[in-house]
């Protein structure tokens, strides 16, 4: 396994919408396991491809509690198919973004089709911290980033902070 290096804010490729995964086979394996390698080490508890610059319709996840064994949960080409209308807010960060937080308010319970690792579709219900993580991931999928559910003045600061910092390392 191979820890990828993490795509961060503002690189353009965080706003690219993902392409469908055509088929689970090896390869598509091997980045399953590189992308929970690489969300294992940031540490994180999910992590799409697009983070690791492989713009394909696939996120890991990991919501088990320190202490508790890994639970690592893998979605290809995910769809929310229900939302709840009650909603939940919960604080949130992200590995693109890193040391920024704030909290989001997102529905408390979604269902998600998916398809797993070994190509068998699979549908989740979802609630708590699964349902923000996965709410989140597949965001990303779409070129959403937590910071555009906050107020667009703190949304500009985030990008303004973050622009500043990668124009000092050129």
């Amino acid at each position: 396994m191979t820890i990828k290096p993490l795509i961060i804010l503002p690189d353009p490729l965080l706003r690219q919408v993902s392409q469908p995964v055509e088929r689970v086979d090896s390869e598509l394996n091997q980045l399953v396991d590189d992308m929970l390698e690489t969300m294992y080490e940031a540490p994180g508890i999910g992590l799409a491809a697009i983070q690791v610059g492989v713009p394909r319709r696939l996120l890991v996840i990991d919501v088990a509690k320190e202490g508790e064994d890994r639970q690592p949960l893998v979605f290809i080409n995910p769809e929310i198919i229900t939302s709840s209308d009650e909603r939940s807010v919960y604080e949130e960060g992200c590995l693109s973004i890193p040391d920024y937080y704030a909290e989001v308010e997102r529905p408390a319970s979604i269902s998600v089709k998916s398809i797993d690792r070994h190509g068998k579709e699979q549908v989740t219900d979802a609630d708590g911290i699964l349902a923000t993580c996965l709410q989140h991931e597949i965001d990303h999928l779409n070129g959403v980033l937590f910071i555009d559910h906050i107020s667009r003045l703190k949304r500009e600061m985030v990008i303004k902070r973050f622009t500043k910092a990668a124009r000092q390392k050129i």
